[in-house]
């Protein structure tokens, strides 16, 4: 069995979407002061105290997120089927900055992939934007869907689409659309994920949320699994 990992780190400092609340993590209480000792030479962290918003790196969006109309289902409420699913992986590495994926791309990157979208997958988008942005100034300004894109993802009755960038469409453009055509549809995504460019074939994918009292979204450790 082969685990990839799709997960950013979290750190303090982290790069965050524009209006979410930055990433603090501190020590909370080293060792040293559990075990009472006096004039300590080191400080050995025994627990952090995050601050971070719900919607910090790698993550999945509930889709009370996706707008007002969809108020109650939260994280908590949702499926965890929706979570644990077979998915595949298209290639859309040819898109540029702000670039609109639409729905005939998306075809012909399964086409191209001889790969076809099953009801209840996950589809990951790959556009290699981590890699080729992320610590610089281009790093919230990835590709993304198209209104119409989305909606037609939603017409296969996937689960969810995982992209690398900030958001899954593009800010300004199609990106409340493509929220508010996840929350009408009932299905999710996944935003800021990495290492899409190890994903080459079909596989087990696995991004499970904390359980959050009506949370509009999680942090997830979203790995894929690939039988050797």
């Amino acid at each position: 069995m082969k685990i990839i990992d799709l997960s950013q780190e979290i750190y303090s400092g982290m790069q965050v979407y524009k209006s979410l609340p930055p990433v603090d993590i501190k020590v909370h209480a080293t060792h040293e002061q559990w075990n009472k000792e006096e004039n300590p030479t080191t400080y050995t962290p025994a627990v952090y105290k995050l601050e971070m918003s719900e919607h910090t790196g790698t993550h999945v969006d509930a889709l009370n997120h996706m707008g007002k109309a969809f108020e109650g289902q939260s994280i908590d409420t949702m499926p965890l089927s929706m979570f644990y699913t077979e998915g595949i992986c298209l290639d859309l590495t040819h898109f540029d900055l702000e670039e609109l994926i639409d729905v005939g791309d998306l075809k012909q990157a399964c086409e191209k992939a001889g790969l076809s979208i099953k009801q209840n997958d996950t589809v990951l988008l790959y556009t290699d934007h981590y890699r080729k942005h992320y610590h610089s100034g281009n790093w919230s300004k990835g590709p993304g869907l198209t209104a119409a894109a989305a909606y037609w993802l939603g017409q296969q009755k996937i689960a969810a689409f995982g992209v690398e960038t900030m958001s899954p469409g593009v800010p300004k453009i199609s990106n409340r659309e493509v929220h508010h055509i996840c929350g009408k549809l009932g299905f999710t995504h996944y935003e800021n994920m990495v290492n899409l460019n190890q994903l080459v074939d079909q596989g087990r994918f696995i991004a499970l949320p904390m359980k959050i009292r009506g949370g509009t979204g999680s942090p997830v450790r979203a790995v894929a699994i690939f039988e050797d």
